[in-house]
């Protein structure tokens, strides 16, 4: 359980988003005349206007959601494409939202909103607090408030998933995919936010950490992401390895570790997609992407 400040006010947000979506209409939606199967709609997403893209597989009456999450480039209708073939073999409804630079930059987006200018941010301007809202969205499209829900993201959008996964996992996700991202929060309070739990209170920080440990998620490494472009080389990003596979390993490998240590339950799994390199169309696409997801 996370410490009481949290608890009390992610209920009260939850409950919020809750009546408002139970207030704001279903945006209609307009089928995109060049791509068969997408659709594009503007969701209301805690108080934010977002761009999600969408697509449906046939012959599946009741498929599980899978949210994708873009890279530094903001091409969410390119990893929507890219993620239909899975989509079709794994029976989900993708939803891909569009985390635009001009709204959500990189302190933003990629490192989850939490810091700005050094300062840990209200709980409340956090962007990683959105997912809560937008699995609540996604049911509602599909009519199923219980359906099973997955997270994909793929370089900046795993490190955004990173943060969700540390700092702010909605209850009832199935499994959170990280691929391929250029940083990780740590499970130590040797690093502080956004890299680790350093700076939040000390009582409570070592709850934090193990909900992180047991969380559902799974490493997602291209075998040969060994290259430096767009590669983030802050001190922070630098200590946890030389290039994204060697990152993802050693993050990894610390985990079990640290888990081991301490006798906490450890829930991740560390998958491979052989022959890829840094992209997010061959990680949706290799075979190894349902492995992933735990299939």
């Amino acid at each position: 359980m996370r410490f009481s400040w949290k608890s009390v006010s992610s209920n009260l947000h939850h409950l919020a988003a809750l009546a408002g979506l139970a207030l704001l209409p279903i945006p209609a939606t307009a089928r995109d005349s060049s791509d068969e199967g997408i659709t594009h709609q503007i969701a209301r997403i805690d108080a934010q206007n977002l761009e999600i893209f969408s697509f449906h597989p046939q012959n599946c009456p009741s498929p599980a959601i899978l949210l994708v999450f873009h890279g530094d480039g903001r091409a969410a209708k390119s990893y929507l494409k890219s993620a239909r073939q899975l989509a079709e073999r794994g029976c989900f409804s993708v939803y891909a939202p569009l985390f635009d630079s001009a709204r959500f930059p990189g302190w933003s987006y990629h490192r989850g909103g939490l810091v700005e200018d050094g300062a840990l941010r209200p709980e409340s301007e956090w962007t990683v607090e959105m997912v809560r809202d937008l699995l609540v969205w996604a049911r509602a499209q599909e009519g199923r408030p219980d359906a099973d829900v997955y997270l994909f993201g793929h370089s900046a959008g795993a490190q955004f998933l990173s943060r969700v996964a540390a700092y702010a996992l909605p209850e009832g996700v199935d499994r959170i995919v990280i691929a391929n991202p250029s940083t990780y929060v740590l499970p130590t309070e040797g690093e502080a936010v956004p890299y680790g739990f350093g700076g939040l209170p000390k009582s409570e920080a070592e709850h934090w950490m193990k909900d992180y440990l047991a969380a559902p998620i799974t490493i997602f490494l291209g075998s040969e992401d060994t290259g430096s472009k767009d590669l983030t080389m802050t001190p922070e990003a630098i200590k946890q390895g030389s290039n994204r596979l060697d990152r993802g390993q050693q993050t990894y490998e610390e985990a079990k570790e640290i888990a081991a240590a301490h006798g906490w339950p450890f829930n991740w799994e560390l998958v491979y997609a052989e022959g890829v390199g840094h992209s997010g169309k061959g990680m949706l696409e290799s075979k190894e992407a349902t492995q992933a997801l735990g299939f």
